[in-house]
């Protein structure tokens, strides 16, 4: 009889104690998502207050070039065009990609598949370093290195994409590589081991098997690797010549969604078109991030259902 009360009263201590935590995680998530709720809404109606409060065509603002809220063009609006440093953002945003994935795949196939022991002791702590490192000081680097070695080759200030991508290519490789080591390393060992059983080589099995059955991973590293990119702010608007100018070249100075938002947020005041206009740049960075985010999502179920 005492057996039985001391189960029930253990059994007890064992319920509240499950409540009590799954009130805390619930409260936690809570919490989260009104957070984010708020942030969403937040920035919504301050980007959205551009085309309903100030009555700006959303056509100009995604069609047009000339940026200078405060000035008025021939036609009495405000020069609100957004679209050079969209197409700044995405040029600069696909080019470090374009130039990481190479780098960040031969170093993830040396680390699981070449040299899994030399790599992981080598290379391993250089891509801690390499996240570690605060974005100022990727843009000091490209501001005293990359900047005056562009000048020297190509003329001109050195500042543009070509400048904002260099930096940007260092800053996402190490997401992406670690991201691709994850995504090799997931892979079953059988697939190795069948495809080898055939008669393959190590490079035919990484080309054939491993990359083809990788490839859905590896498409959420490359995806992360841009969503970190377009939204990167400091270092790039040390490099790229903060001009808000439809680029011509990889050369010439420009301006991106973030280093826009950074240089002009702080001379602004709350509720004028200057700063709704910048909340409304604002709300693109955020549109595309949740784009990336749907296709990482997406690009991930399709790995699953394969």
């Amino acid at each position: 009889m005492t057996s039985i009360k001391q189960e029930l009263r253990h059994a007890s201590k064992a319920t509240r104690e499950d409540v009590f935590g799954k009130v805390i995680t619930y409260c936690c998530v809570a919490v989260i998502a009104v957070l984010v709720i708020s942030i969403l809404y937040f920035i919504a109606s301050r980007g959205i207050a551009t085309f309903t409060v100030n009555h700006v065509s959303l056509w100009s603002f995604i069609s047009q070039t000339s940026w200078n809220p405060g000035l008025l063009d021939a036609h009495g609006q405000p020069q609100i065009g957004a679209l050079a440093m969209m197409v700044t953002s995405f040029t600069v945003t696909i080019l470090a990609a374009i130039i990481a994935t190479p780098f960040a795949l031969a170093v993830a196939l040396y680390m699981t598949e070449i040299a899994p022991n030399r790599g992981a002791r080598i290379l391993q702590p250089v891509i801690e370093l390499l996240v570690g490192i605060p974005s100022v000081v990727y843009g000091f680097i490209g501001l005293t290195v990359v900047v005056p070695y562009i000048r020297h080759l190509f003329g001109g200030t050195g500042m543009g994409i070509l400048a904002g991508t260099l930096v940007l290519f260092v800053m996402i490789l190490p997401t992406v590589t670690t991201l691709s080591v994850d995504a090799l390393n997931a892979l079953p060992g059988y697939l190795r081991d069948a495809s080898l059983a055939l008669g393959a080589t190590r490079w035919q099995t990484i080309h054939k098997v491993l990359l083809r059955a990788a490839t859905p991973r590896l498409l959420t590293a490359v995806i992360f690797g841009m969503a970190r990119a377009f939204g990167e702010a400091l270092a790039v608007q040390m490099v790229i010549g903060n001009a808000v100018l439809m680029p011509h070249g990889l050369v010439t100075p420009t301006a991106t969604l973030t280093s826009q938002l950074t240089t002009q947020i702080g001379n602004t005041v709350m509720g004028t078109l200057p700063n709704n206009a910048l909340w409304s740049l604002a709300l693109v960075l955020l549109v595309m991030s949740l784009i990336f985010n749907l296709l990482i999502r997406f690009i991930g179920k399709r790995g699953q259902l394969s």
